[in-house]
């Protein structure tokens, strides 16, 4: 199953890798025989998903969190493996989009006139206090 991260990017199933494992916790004996937590690889740095300028923003951003360029999400939620296979997948969407969201870029904005008042006058009596501070002219 295909996973759509967007309507311009969908990753191929045949780049994902599962894993299945034992989950930990409570559950009895259900959890010593399920292998119901779900291990989901996906190599971000050979991707033929994503375009040049997608993958180099998505490598900066996930750097920390890839080994060796592979992503891994792993989910043991829920007693149910197919369960916890979507909410893996549910997880990986949502790392993909957060890491491909294009950065806002900040406008410097000019000072209003009113607090370009109120700062000058601030100025004025900072002035003013250390003005009274110093010694007096000798004369």
């Amino acid at each position: 199953m295909d996973l759509d991260i967007s309507p311009a990017v969908t990753v191929p199933a045949s780049e994902l890798s599962w894993r299945f494992s034992r989950s930990s916790g409570p559950g009895g004996q259900h959890v010593n025989t399920t292998d119901s937590r779900a291990e989901l690889m996906w190599n971000v740095a050979r991707t033929a998903a994503l375009t040049d300028g997608q993958l180099q923003l998505l490598l900066r951003r996930l750097g920390p969190k890839l080994v060796d360029g592979v992503i891994t999400v792993t989910a043991s939620e829920e007693r149910s493996q197919l369960r916890n296979r979507e909410i893996a997948l549910a997880k990986l969407a949502d790392i993909i989009r957060a890491g491909l969201v294009p950065e806002s870029i900040r406008r410097a904005s000019k000072p209003t006139r009113g607090s370009a008042r109120r700062h000058r006058a601030a100025k004025e009596l900072r002035s003013a206090t250390k003005q009274q501070r110093r010694r007096p002219p000798a004369e």
